[in-house]
């Protein structure tokens, strides 16, 4: 199993104009590591989100989906080893006394106050568990605390993930910074996963929604590691409007926001593939590019099918140089497909066309490429336009 430093090191992340964070170890933990993250915004601060689609979700995620349609922030907090799921009225309490304390600290309304949690479910806590710790996380305060922070929402991670991005919107440099966590209960839609991006751009709440929900479609939610999905995940990106003589922004469609709609894709991407490595044993990775289906949506729900396959994950790793397995998978998905337009390459090797296995493969190249630890199918559908890259570990 791969220890933290065969994993790559995190990025220097420069301060973001108005934006200061904290990674304490506040003692929700019993093992002494960091578990309290806080962020603080200036006010004027937007907000966007995307959280879990599980029908059992924690209370932090039902506190933050109740403030996200007012589009301000003023704070996030998230807390590490508690994840606050299935506790019934205490834990609402619990919530609620959350958000007041740091209402309190930072000086705003309670509906400007973000929460999330990832940990043990079903556990719970005194009512003030959180909040009496939240004083602490306030005063640790600092202008790029960056790898502290990502430190303290690690779970069952073997490694901190945190990412920077530097891009203009028309003439202005801006920068954007994220950190995540998440190895295990991935899949489909994020897992247990937490992330939390911040930019000096100044972006209306509305745009800046567009803006993460198209990046998370092509990221997080293109991801699996065990086929579980979380009751916690929590995807939060803000913009603090600090930087000047930024052109206004009204719609995300803009061309002065196409380098920082690729920006913020790229970085999720990253993060994402982050949390797929440290979800393997291992630290491979299987990516695989679905193209010509009949949308991106079903052509995501195909390559999710192939890469959670038990058939087609034992093929790998008894690397079989042959594509029936993938084939079945495609079958299965539920999307619509003709089996005699499948073209199916494993590498950069066709292994089946227009329906039917390839003549002459070189059976030891492919059995190679499936060992190598970073296994890469394409399988065209061939029906559409839809494509999706998804991930997964091995």
């Amino acid at each position: 199993m791969p220890a933290e430093d065969d994993f790559p090191p995190l990025p220097k992340i420069p301060s973001i104009l108005g934006v200061r964070v904290s990674g304490i170890a506040a003692g929700l933990k019993d093992n002494g590591k960091h578990d309290l993250f806080v962020a603080e915004l200036v006010p004027g601060s937007t907000i966007a989100g995307t959280l879990t689609r599980s029908r059992c979700p924690g209370m932090p995620v039902e506190w933050s989906k109740r403030q996200l349609p007012g589009g301000k922030v003023r704070a996030i907090v998230a807390s590490s080893g508690n994840s606050n799921v299935f506790t019934g009225n205490q834990g609402r309490k619990l919530v609620e006394n959350t958000a007041a304390a740091v209402a309190k600290s930072v000086g705003c309304r309670t509906s400007q106050v973000f929460l999330a949690s990832t940990g043990v479910i079903g556990e719970k806590k005194d009512i003030r568990f959180v909040a009496d710790k939240v004083p602490m996380g306030v005063k640790a305060l600092k202008n790029a605390a960056w790898h502290d922070a990502a430190r303290s929402i690690m779970t069952t991670d073997r490694f901190p993930k945190a990412v920077v991005r530097k891009v203009k919107i028309g003439n202005v440099d801006v920068t954007l910074a994220g950190i995540a966590k998440g190895s295990t209960m991935i899949a489909p839609d994020m897992g247990t996963m937490l992330s939390f991006l911040f930019t000096d751009a100044k972006i209306p709440a509305k745009v800046l929604q567009t803006c993460l929900t198209r990046a998370v479609d092509r990221s997080f939610n293109c991801i699996s590691v065990d086929g579980d999905t979380s009751t916690s995940d929590t995807v939060l990106l803000c913009a603090t409007g600090q930087v000047k003589r930024q052109p206004k922004i009204e719609r995300a469609s803009d061309s002065t926001l196409k380098d920082f709609r690729a920006a913020l894709e790229d970085m999720t991407v990253e993060l994402a593939q982050m949390i797929v490595r440290d979800g393997a044993a291992t630290g491979n990775l299987l990516t695989c590019d679905v193209v010509g289906a009949e949308s991106q949506r079903a052509a995501r729900n195909i390559g999710r099918a192939i890469v959670d396959s038990t058939l087609v994950r034992k093929g790998i790793a008894g690397a079989e140089p042959r594509a029936g397995r993938i084939v079945m998978a495609v079958g299965k998905a539920g999307e619509k497909a003709e089996r005699d337009l499948l073209g199916i390459s494993i590498g950069d090797i066709v292994v089946a066309k227009s329906g039917e296995s390839s003549p002459n493969i070189d059976e030891g190249a492919v059995v190679s490429h499936l060992r190598s630890g970073q296994v890469h199918f394409t399988v065209d559908i061939g029906i559409g336009r839809g494509k999706a890259r998804v991930w997964s570990a091995l």
